[in-house]
């Protein structure tokens, strides 16, 4: 299996428009990998709280037609980091809906096969988290002949018990989208590895580059196999990080060393909604 992470950079002088036709011609680019990966809220920047409200847009808006276009042309699955949603509002309009941190991921033939609502906030009480309202289900998307994917989000990378319930929803590989800051870059590293040796699922994790709303970002998008081996990682910049795998790891790594079948404690976690 193919992957390619696209370490993109936001740049407060790039218009929201500008970056999302760069990010399309990005991804046109990875054609022949198996799947492509975009980080956490590039349209507007993850620090970039003065714009989550601005920049909203529905579930259905441009950038889900930009990336089910550039998914369609390139041929891949396509996890299109995410955006800050406004939900529609039940008379049905989008105008003053409540705002989301929602992730989209595509077909290759460009449909929308998921959408996940990020479930941890980040912000202490400021931000993100008093901005954005929470997610309530875990979400696994199947690629069929390649891999099951569990969907999560920067933050929740902090809380095991998330992926806990995403191993317990068949996912054999994690897709993160992240907007995470340069300063807490050893936290990104260390957790990311935590999660592939403790669920022993691969673990692609895909973080922005440039500075948002003055916080310089991490950039090193990472990919890490079930036995905690980091296989490759981006630096600071802008790039593509692209790595080749074997999803079958995961299986022979849980058959030699069956530690998930020692568990005892059950996971309490939202009930998981499976697409295929």
């Amino acid at each position: 299996m193919r992957a390619s992470l696209i370490q993109i950079a936001v740049d407060e002088g790039e218009s929201v428009d500008s970056r999302r036709r760069r990010a399309a011609a990005l991804v046109r680019q990875q054609a022949g990998a198996d799947l492509v990966v975009l980080p956490e809220l590039w349209t507007t920047g993850a620090f970039a709280h003065d714009e989550f409200a601005r920049q909203a847009e529905p579930l259905e808006g441009p950038t889900y037609e930009a990336m089910a276009k550039a998914a369609t042309d390139a041929g891949v699955w396509l996890h299109a980091g995410s955006i800050p949603e406004r939900a529609e509002t039940e008379g049905g309009t989008a105008g003053e809906g409540a705002l989301y941190n929602t992730s989209l991921v595509f077909s290759p033939s460009g449909d929308l096969v998921a959408a996940y609502r990020k479930i941890h906030r980040f912000g202490f009480d400021r931000g993100e988290a008093v901005l954005m309202g929470a997610g309530d289900e875990l979400v696994t998307v199947r690629l069929p002949g390649l891999t099951t994917v569990g969907v999560a989000t920067c933050y929740d990378l902090r809380f095991p018990e998330l992926f806990r319930g995403l191993v317990d929803a068949g996912a054999e590989t994690f897709v993160i989208p992240a907007g995470w800051p340069e300063r807490r870059r050893t936290h990104w590293t260390l957790l990311a590895q935590a999660r592939a040796v403790e669920n022993q699922a691969y673990v692609l994790a895909c973080g922005t580059a440039g500075t948002h709303a003055g916080v310089a970002q991490a950039g090193h998008s990472i990919v890490v196999d079930p036995w905690g081996t980091v296989l490759a990682e981006a630096g600071a910049g802008e790039e593509v990080l692209t790595v080749e795998f074997e999803p079958g790891k995961v299986a022979q790594t849980r058959e030699q060393f069956p530690a998930l079948k020692d568990r005892v404690l059950g996971v309490v976690a939202p009930e998981p909604r499976h697409r295929s």
